[in-house]
């Protein structure tokens, strides 16, 4: 495994540990980073994942990056922490996707009986669906949405006061954009962080019109980070991350239709930033070991990764705009059951080594 090199038998030297009061004594409480990529309503698995992570005492976030539905659950997961601690982030990330679920109920795009009717959770069947997917084939947002109408924006600001937000929060964020004029990812940390930045990680350039922070424009985080790694490496003391996968790195079939092709295209570039992040860590890793790379400042850095790829490959491309509460909560409770899974095997290790190998897995 990829992990750091340090002594296994005094857990004081342990980075990302700290000692705090708890019933009967005291317990280690290991901090962590994460890495939440986008997916639309799929983001509702992270909500799952974090819901869980913050269940448990055992565990501190010291830092979250995240791109595009990732950075809506990093947003709000830190407003509610600024303002309950652990319990107002869990009731917070509910109430958000609950009105993403009431906001989607009011969209024409919902699936059919038939759509319901499948194990996919997708829209195919819908005739709104067909209607609006051939529509942003053939038109820019520019065109089809000239208001810039987003409801996205609406529930944002109800549930995340920014200027709280930005005034402060227990956890560290980096929101990944792209720059539409450069092609370089943009990282909007805790001071920097709006309505618009949160958009800006999230605006798909066929959906909607590309938005505008500080004079310059942003798309889709997941051109250039999904999520970037880097900020956590540089910005945050705990080597630990974990990434929690939304888009499945490998899939069993080969597409065939004009959508599963456009939505495997999509993975793979979404997923490319990221393997390229991978490749340098094993690299910076190997050096390492091979005592070919020494300082102060060089460290390894402990990768982890929770995922779902095999129930994430049943679900249709078109079930990411699907915000039926149903399918949202089942999304929640998949991220929580591979979470719960995912600590019960693996939380010794955390701050120890890392729980995947970079090299077999993204290389």
């Amino acid at each position: 495994m990829d992990s750091a090199v340090m002594p296994r038998n005094d857990v004081s030297a342990r980075p990302g540990q700290r000692s705090t009061p708890h019933k009967g004594g005291t317990v280690q409480v290991k901090r962590i980073n994460l890495a939440l990529q986008g997916g639309g309503s799929h983001g509702a698995f992270a909500w799952g994942v974090l819901d869980r992570l913050l269940e448990d005492e055992r565990l501190e976030i010291e830092g979250i990056s995240a791109t595009s539905a990732g950075a809506m659950n990093a947003s709000v997961t830190a407003y509610g922490m600024a303002l309950g601690g652990r319990e107002g982030a869990r009731t917070a990330l509910a109430d958000f996707w609950r009105r993403i679920s009431q906001a989607g109920a009011l969209s024409p795009l919902q699936p059919s009986l038939l759509d319901k009717l499948t194990h996919n959770h997708s829209m195919e069947f819908s005739p709104a669906f067909v209607i609006f997917d051939m529509m942003t084939r053939l038109l820019s947002p520019y065109q089809f949405n000239p208001l810039n109408l987003n409801p996205l924006k609406d529930v944002l600001e109800k549930v995340i006061d920014f200027e709280r937000l930005r005034q402060g929060t227990p956890v560290k964020l980096f929101l990944c954009a792209t720059n539409v004029r450069t092609g370089k990812v943009k990282i909007f940390n805790n001071a920097e962080i709006t309505s618009a930045a949160v958009l800006a990680s999230g605006c798909l350039p066929f959906l909607f019109q590309a938005v505008e922070v500080d004079g310059e424009h942003y798309w889709d985080g997941g051109y250039m980070g999904n999520p970037a790694i880097f900020p956590l490496i540089y910005g945050c003391e705990s080597p630990d991350v974990i990434i929690v996968h939304i888009n499945p790195m490998t899939r069993p079939s080969l597409p065939k239709t004009a959508t599963e092709i456009m939505n495997r295209l999509n993975e793979i570039s979404f997923n490319s930033s990221l393997m390229r992040e991978m490749r340098a860590i094993a690299f910076v890793s190997r050096l390492i070991e091979n005592g070919q790379l020494k300082g102060d400042n060089v460290r390894h850095m402990l990768i982890h990764s929770i995922e779902a790829h095999d129930f994430m490959c049943e679900l249709g491309v078109a079930s990411k705009l699907n915000a039926d509460w149903e399918f949202l909560t089942h999304l929640r409770d998949q991220g929580r059951e591979r979470t719960e899974a995912w600590l019960k095997v693996n939380f010794d290790r955390i701050n120890v080594e890392g729980t995947i190998d970079i090299r077999q897995q993204y290389l």
